[in-house]
This record gives structure tokens, C-alpha cells and sequence, in this order.
């Protein structure tokens, strides 16, 4: 059976629960939440499994925070013998509009500590990542205030469409692969 990694970047704790930056947390959560999973707390990070057409997600929440995510990410996929090509890592991006797609097999951290832990740890920028956009909508300065900020009503009434979305982005990269997925997916 193939396993898949997929990673859902985040930060531990309530006060983080609803805030733009923990959009890989929230990803992971309502596709659990579609297919009656429940996460665990395992080494390193919370991790439940589904099954779905000879296939195995295996889905991880870090528990390292968010600029340390690297070493739950090698941990497992050492761990469960996964390629590297097998893994997706979700995570927020504030070059893109609210919502939108951007699907990378590869590419720099583009000042995410995140996806900088996580290139350091893999020694490699070549892994898959699905960039969430989450705007750039924030004033000189702010722009901690604004990652760390929970969102506003206008975004809450357009999220849950945009996790349905990626509930199906996720499937589909594990039954269609990374370059059909891209091309469906980017800039929807």
C-alpha cells in the first residue's frame, strides 16, 4: 500500500486555533472532520490515517510549532519509509489573495521560517507544497499582527467553499499525482 505524508503547518495551543497563519491545521481538522478522523498525539505531532484506494494519508499536525515543523516532517517520513515525493506540506502564504491555490514541487521558502526549517531538515527545497493564500492585507509593520490574527467575517464566509477545495486538492494529489493536481488546482 503507498503511503503519503501529508503535513498541515500550524501552531500548538488555543490561542492560535483560528488565526490565518494555522490555515494547514485547519485544513487537516476539516478533512478529519469530513471523514470522521481522529488524531492522536503521537511523537512530534498529532497524526491520524485514511485509506482510500490502496493508497494511506498519513496526516500530521507538528507539534514542534511552526518554524521547527522540519523535524516532525523527517521524523515520519523516516519513520513510515515515505518518498519524498509522497509528501505535501500546507502552509499559509501572504503573496497570494485569500483562498487562492499555488501548487510548488519545489522552490524557495519565500521568508516563511516554516518551509526554512523544513528545507534545512530535508536538505532539499524539492518537496511538494500547497500554498494557501491568506493576503498580504495588513499595514506597514504589522504584518505578525496580521499572520497571527484570526480572520474576519468576510473570510470566514468564503473558507469553508475554500477547504472543500482543498479537502479535494489533498485526494487528488495522492490519486492523481503532484502534476495533474497542479493543473487543476493553481489559481482556482
Amino acid at each position: 500500500m503507498k503511503k503519503y505524508l501529508i503535513v498541515g503547518l500550524g501552531n500548538i495551543g488555543e490561542k492560535y486555533a483560528n488565526t490565518r497563519h494555522n490555515i494547514g491545521f485547519k485544513i487537516l481538522d476539516y478533512f478529519a472532520k469530513k471523514e470522521a478522523l481522529t488524531f492522536e498525539t503521537q511523537k512530534l505531532g498529532d497524526i491520524t490515517t485514511y485509506k482510500l484506494k490502496g493508497r494511506t494519508f498519513i496526516f500530521l499536525k507538528p507539534n514542534t510549532y511552526m518554524n521547527l515543523s522540519g523535524k516532525a516532517i523527517l521524523y515520519w517520513l523516516t519513520k513510515e519509509k515515505i518518498p519524498l515525493e509522497n509528501v505535501l506540506v500546507i502552509t499559509d502564504d501572504l503573496n497570494l489573495p485569500f483562498g487562492s491555490i499555488r501548487l510548488k514541487a519545489k522552490g524557495s521558502d519565500g521568508g516563511h521560517n516554516g518551509l526554512k526549517d523544513i528545507q534545512e531538515k530535508l536538505n532539499t527545497t524539492k518537496y511538494n507544497r500547497y500554498r494557501f493564500g491568506i493576503s498580504d492585507a495588513f499595514s506597514k509593520g504589522r504584518q505578525i499582527d496580521y499572520v497571527l490574527g484570526e480572520w474576519n467575517q468576510e473570510e470566514l464566509d468564503k473558507l469553508n467553499e475554500r477547504l472543500d477545495k482543498s479537502v479535494e486538492l489533498i485526494k487528488s494529489f495522492v490519486l492523481a499525482g503532484m502534476n495533474i493536481t497542479m493543473n487543476t488546482f493553481n489559481g482556482k
